[in-house]
């Protein structure tokens, strides 16, 4: 995502996040379970997300899904209440993109911290 020009990347993300709410919905509507472990698209599009958040290179690329998948497992507040409260492809979608939020803000925390010292 970040080769892409701007303009592009953004447009992107967002017909990934857009589609995925019809995506996630449809599936789990055809699985017969809210956000079934089988529906990635989620974490997917919020990877993308994420990716256009970071700071530039592949550390942080690194650093950036392994605190993805730290919300995303762990689901503090308040991704789990929206996992909860939720139901569709909008509930599916939204608490990993709130994920992919607390780790881009964690990631560009470390990176402040990381140039102070």
């Amino acid at each position: 995502m970040q080769q892409l020009a701007p303009g592009a990347a953004i447009a992107a993300v967002v017909v990934f996040v857009l589609g995925g709410i019809w995506v996630c919905g449809e599936s789990a509507k055809r699985i017969g379970c809210h956000d079934h472990s089988g529906i990635v698209w989620d974490e997917i599009a919020a990877f993308a997300v994420l990716a256009l958040l970071l700071p530039a290179g592949w550390l942080w690329i690194a650093v950036g899904f392994v605190l993805f998948r730290v919300f995303d497992i762990f689901k503090p507040w308040p991704i789990r209440d929206l996992d909860h409260r939720l139901s569709g492809g909008l509930g599916i979608m939204l608490d990993d993109l709130v994920a992919a939020a607390f780790a881009a803000v964690c990631a560009r925390l470390i990176e402040a911290l990381t140039t102070v010292i």
